[in-house]
């Protein structure tokens, strides 16, 4: 009966992951689907931790299932492959080109997998026809402010109508978190596209929409992910998400949807107002946009904590980092990559 599945294989791109890979690989390797038609490949961006420590011992002590993937007598199913360039994008190409599924599952070092992932992501695709199905992105975290993180990352306030982060009901959008892609698409539109150091998803599931193609999100597809702990980290992470989310746009002659937009708005009405206050010494042009905004983000927090009352006290925080942050980054993003410039597209072929 194995024989009816087809054959998958899992990338996960990492680098210094050791907190989390372990867990994460564990999740991998006991999932509920045939084993000997499951192909498992660690891309590492040459780690300086300790990250390589633990992944080879994990792999060395599983058992070499080669016959059912054809794979040469030197080939396991199970592969840790060197990512000199460091980078996400070029992580997931080299896993891809290296793969020998039917179907190809992006699993993040940061996050768990549920047993059935794997075979719930086959099931969508098999039943949507789907060209790239995921499920919901369900935040958590071991630290009292990075669960206050997590919380305002799964708010439609914190991250718009980015619908993968909190979406119940199963429904098509426009990107998921990770992605299960038949390996057909690959051959279609191109691999990832290796200048992007963020937002290199968000480009491909673009590419993939206006090339014809559907990606649909189940929340039966399970997971958790471990936000960022600091909120150092997290500006760091969603300023990146703006500076190249500018990037993307120029690539593509229009953003995907106009919430990427709002937080550079938000920046610059705030930064408008409070010039103008100063010029008419005043404050009340400053107050027209930060008292809104401020009853707004608490109202969002109370909404968002769940009667984690603790967490309410820094979701208003929380929230302005990551809309300042993201507004910030994409403000310098449109002075780097001065979008009257023409654009230089970038998408590998397998």
């Amino acid at each position: 009966m194995a024989d009816s599945y087809p054959v998958v294989s899992v990338v996960i791109p990492i680098r210094n992951e050791a907190r989390y890979i372990e867990r994460c690989l564990k999740a991998v390797l006991t999932q509920d689907y045939p084993p000997e038609r499951l192909e498992i490949l660690v891309v590492d961006g040459m780690s300086d931790d300790n990250t390589r420590e633990i992944v080879k011992p994990l792999f060395s002590s599983q058992r070499n299932l080669q016959s059912a993937i054809a794979v040469p007598r030197e080939r396991s199913n199970l592969q840790l492959l060197d990512n000199p360039e460091r980078i996400v994008p070029t992580a997931l190409n080299r896993g891809i080109r290296a793969a020998r599924g039917a179907v190809i599952v992006r699993i993040d070092g940061h996050t768990i997998i549920e047993p059935d992932y794997v075979s719930q992501c086959v099931r969508a695709l098999q039943e949507t026809n789907a060209d790239n199905v995921g499920g919901p992105m369900r935040a958590v975290s071991e630290t009292f402010l990075g669960n206050a993180i997590a919380l305002a990352t799964s708010s439609p306030f914190g991250v718009g109508g980015a619908r993968f982060h909190y979406a119940e009901t199963a429904q098509w959008v426009d990107t998921v978190y990770m992605g299960a892609y038949p390996r057909a698409v690959f051959d279609r539109i191109g691999l990832f596209d290796e200048e992007l150091v963020r937002n290199q998803d968000d480009e491909f599931n673009f590419r993939l929409t206006q090339a014809g193609g559907k990606i649909w999100l189940d929340p039966q597809i399970k997971s958790i992910y471990f936000s960022r702990g600091t909120l150092r980290g997290l500006w760091k992470q969603y300023y990146e998400y703006g500076f190249w989310k500018v990037r993307v746009i120029q690539k593509h002659g229009r953003p995907a949807s106009l919430r990427h937009l709002v937080p550079a708005l938000f920046v610059l009405a705030l930064l408008g107002s409070a010039l103008l206050s100063i010029v008419t010494q005043t404050p009340l042009w400053f107050l027209l946009i930060a008292v809104p905004y401020a009853l707004a983000a608490f109202a969002a927090s109370v909404i968002a904590a769940r009667g984690n009352w603790r967490a309410l006290v820094l979701l208003p925080i929380v929230f302005l980092t990551l809309h300042l942050s993201y507004g910030i980054g994409f403000l310098v993003g449109l002075a780097r990559w001065n979008l009257a410039s023409p654009a230089r597209q970038s998408s590998p072929q397998l």
